[in-house]
């Protein structure tokens, strides 16, 4: 049962890329699999270099691993190419399904016109235009298969290859985007949501993939929970990076933008209610909890937990009755809880 599953616990920004990053190199994965749109940015280090990406997998950073654009992914090419070109992608490292959508300028400003930025704090990228169109079948949407600069990775077959794959016994990590929180079928605070649904089975649905091969979900959520800046919705216990860097102890003021907008993101006191229903909706096999550095900045980067990190640790654990089960101190490192192993990844 080789798939394993990568979401997001809270409201995004969880730290999904860096899992999905050393997931795929720590199972040997073959292929990794990237749904949903530009509208979410995933980062991971490689060979000491930061990448934010937007339409590629994480794992693509890694050599070995073919990234795979599905069925159920929305297109904005000018950055896909961007991002095939910073890594130097060559045609066989990526496969994309003939029938994921492609964002056009006129689901751009069909967003601009009902103001979702304003409204709700949308990234305002088309996504969500263009999953409203594709279901209401308009004879407007295009695929990738009809765009000239993505027919050499187009891999008609693409369904059948990766099940040939599972069969083979080759491991597939799929990418989720955003968080538990913003589904739109599952997110409490609608119309603050995206435009889909982003527990596991809504990632495996739009990756094309069986539940049956299913034998991992790892639910990433973070010390404190965020929001994109402006009218994003409701954030619970909501707080000031100036009160977080006071906690934290860093010497350096502390504070996160969105990958996409460049905005300063809304942060806040870890909330346990949304975790328990990314928990009841996800059935996680392991839990993964980043920025724990943000509850004491002396275990920045390192395979440990001071006392203050394990008392909250234990404190989040009571409350989601889970266990943590890795833990990230920093962008580039994650550890084992149980074994304090560092679970490091570096490009092939």
């Amino acid at each position: 049962m080789p798939i394993s599953i990568v979401v997001g616990g809270q409201y995004g920004s969880e730290g999904k890329g860096k899992i999905a990053h050393w997931l795929a190199n720590r199972q040997n994965a073959k292929y990794a699999v990237r749904v949903g749109g530009p509208n979410s940015g995933h980062t991971a280090i490689s060979d000491d270099k930061t990448y934010a990406l937007r339409q590629l997998p994480t794992p693509s950073l890694l050599g070995n691993v073919v990234s795979v654009i599905s069925s159920g992914a929305y297109l904005d090419v000018d950055v896909l190419l961007d991002e095939i070109k910073t890594l130097k992608i060559e045609v066989g490292q990526l496969l994309i399904h003939p029938h994921a959508v492609l964002i056009d300028e006129w689901m751009r400003e069909e967003e601009v016109e009902r103001n979702l930025t304003g409204r709700i704090s949308s990234t305002g990228q088309g996504v969500g235009a263009a999953v409203a169109y594709r279901a209401l079948r308009d004879s407007r949407v295009r695929f990738a298969k009809d765009h000239k600069a993505l027919s050499k990775y187009i891999a008609p077959n693409l369904s059948e290859l990766i099940a040939s794959g599972l069969h083979n016994g080759e491991r597939v990590v799929v990418e989720g985007t955003q968080g538990f929180g913003l589904s739109i079928l599952h997110g409490a605070h609608y119309p603050y949501a995206t435009s889909r649904d982003t527990s596991a089975a809504g990632a495996l649905s739009e990756a094309g993939l069986s539940p049956v091969d299913v034998d991992c979900v790892a639910l990433v959520i973070r010390s404190y929970p965020i929001r994109v800046a402006g009218n994003s919705g409701p954030l619970l216990n909501e707080t000031s990076w100036e009160s977080v860097t006071r906690t934290s102890g860093s010497s350096e003021p502390l504070f996160e933008k969105t990958t996409v907008t460049g905005n300063t993101r809304r942060i806040a006191e870890f909330d346990s209610s949304v975790v328990k229903a990314a928990i009841a909706g996800n059935n996680p096999t392991h839990i993964c909890l980043n920025h724990a550095d943000y509850f004491d900045f002396s275990v920045h980067e390192k395979s440990m937990t001071s006392q203050s990190v394990s008392n909250q640790i234990n404190e989040i654990e009571a409350a989601i009755d889970r266990p943590i089960d890795w833990v990230g101190t920093g962008p580039s490192t994650t550890f084992d809880k149980a074994t304090s192993e560092r679970l490091r990844v570096s490009a092939a």
